[in-house]
């Protein structure tokens, strides 16, 4: 094997894929990134068996072969080199040799033969998907995964296209989020991918350009995103019907100032911070929201005005849980919906259904 390449291709490569590589394995060679030049193209490849990225790096071949080399290395090398041409030429017993300018390095790398390969994926279930819109699909509610794995199909999110429209569903037994965008009418696909895939592919999605391809078979998918793709075991097992979960009515109905409220909520998390829990409290009554938080530390109460129609209600919350469905809305204005203090809170749009999060209420103590 011997190509050339420059040092900024070479970073962004190692970039690219290091994230798949295991850092935690009883296979060594599972440390290493594959170098591969077949052809006129090279490619390199991580992966620890649950997720691996393949992408292509910009060169000239002017040998084929493979060889695996440590990842971490060739990372703190690689940003290291001189800014100019890199050449990576393959000698006898798997070193290799990378020389850029005046610098020289002689790398033990093992057999490129022993490295996995990558799963081929060809689904009947595929799907464009816009590259904006997925990542932003993926910010908005990725916090509302479980963290725990007392039920492993809640540490992963619900990915579901039908009837034209496209929904990303997390949800941890406290907080449901939702959010859900229009797409083609004639794809229908339902998996639930886990946690670190869809971070994976919202970190690619920032490096990248181009639209994300999906393409699910019934144990793996397969994003494509130019001249990257990563592929991942899915989650198995039936996802929590959600929808039932969501309330089909209320009895009290707030509209109000996002960034007020979240700032509001921020500032009474304060208080709570380093106490014993993260109450927060609330009091709906005459188109006024009273906002109280108290610990040893001492407490806080506001005041914000809002639009009010239904029953007064005294309601509390974890402040985490409500700051972080704040934080994903963009909407300066949004809807909160109760039925009663004991029963969750439905976040919504004023105008529309694009979003919606739900959050279970905690006991309210009087004081």
């Amino acid at each position: 094997m011997q190509f050339t390449t420059t040092k900024i291709s070479l970073v962004n490569a190692v970039n690219t894929v290091q994230k798949a590589v295991s850092t935690k394995t009883t296979l060594p060679i599972l440390e290493g990134i594959l170098f591969e030049a077949i052809d006129n193209d090279i490619y390199l490849m991580g992966t620890d068996m649950e997720i691996g990225i393949r992408t292509k790096l910009s060169g000239n071949v002017y040998r084929e072969g493979k060889v695996v080399l440590s990842a971490k290395l060739i990372s703190e090398l690689s940003r290291k080199l001189p800014d100019d041409e890199v050449k990576i030429e393959l000698k006898e017993n798997n070193k290799t040799l990378i020389s850029c300018k005046n610098s020289e390095f002689n790398i033990q790398g093992e057999a490129g033969e022993d490295f996995p390969k990558m799963p081929e994926v060809v689904g009947e279930k595929n799907a464009l998907i816009p590259k904006e819109l997925f990542r932003s699909l993926i910010k908005e509610t990725i916090f509302s995964v479980a963290k725990s794995d007392n039920i492993p199909i809640l540490t992963g999110e619900l990915l579901e296209i039908s009837d034209g429209e496209f929904k990303i569903v997390a949800l941890d037994g406290y907080r449901l989020a939702l959010r859900k965008a229009k797409t083609e009418p004639d794809i229908e696909i339902k998996e639930v991918i886990p946690e670190r895939t869809m971070m994976e592919i919202y970190r690619l999605l920032s490096m990248k350009e181009e639209d994300v391809y999906l393409s699910a078979t019934k144990n793996q998918v397969l994003f494509t995103i130019g001249e990257t793709s990563m592929v991942s075991n899915l989650l198995q097992g039936e996802y929590i019907n959600y929808k039932q979960i969501i309330p089909s009515n209320s009895t009290t109905k707030i509209k109000v100032n996002t960034q007020e409220l979240l700032s509001s909520c921020e500032r009474a998390a304060l208080m709570v911070r380093d106490g014993k829990n993260n109450l927060i409290k609330m009091n709906f009554s005459d188109s006024v929201l009273e906002i109280l938080s108290n610990s040893d530390l001492g407490n806080l109460h506001e005041s914000i005005d809002v639009d009010m129609t239904g029953d007064p209600l005294k309601i509390a919350f974890n402040c985490n849980y409500f700051i972080d469905a704040l934080k994903a809305v963009s909407e300066e204005e949004i809807n909160l919906e109760f039925t009663t203090s004991v029963s969750p809170c439905v976040i919504k749009p004023v105008d529309g259904d694009y979003f919606t999060y739900l959050i279970l209420p905690v006991r309210y103590i009087e004081h």
